[in-house]
């Protein structure tokens, strides 16, 4: 397991999170080939750290309504 230094990183909040202030998802691009996601309301808490590509597949489906039950 790599672990990837996180403290200056450049956070922004997805466009499909709610704006109601619940969730909320921030993401960073700092990384060519991991995808940080964490939790905007607990910015100090844990962040998910996706593969480039795994991430890219799974935003491509969010984006044409593929995950819907």
């Amino acid at each position: 397991m790599r672990l990837i230094d996180l403290t200056a990183t450049t956070w922004r909040k997805s466009s499909y999170s709610n704006q109601d202030g619940g969730a909320c998802v921030e993401v960073s691009d700092d990384f060519t080939t991991a995808i940080p996601v964490r939790d905007s309301k607990n910015p100090h808490g844990p962040v998910l750290v996706f593969p480039a590509g795994g991430w890219s597949s799974f935003v491509t489906a969010v984006k044409d309504d593929q995950l819907r039950a």
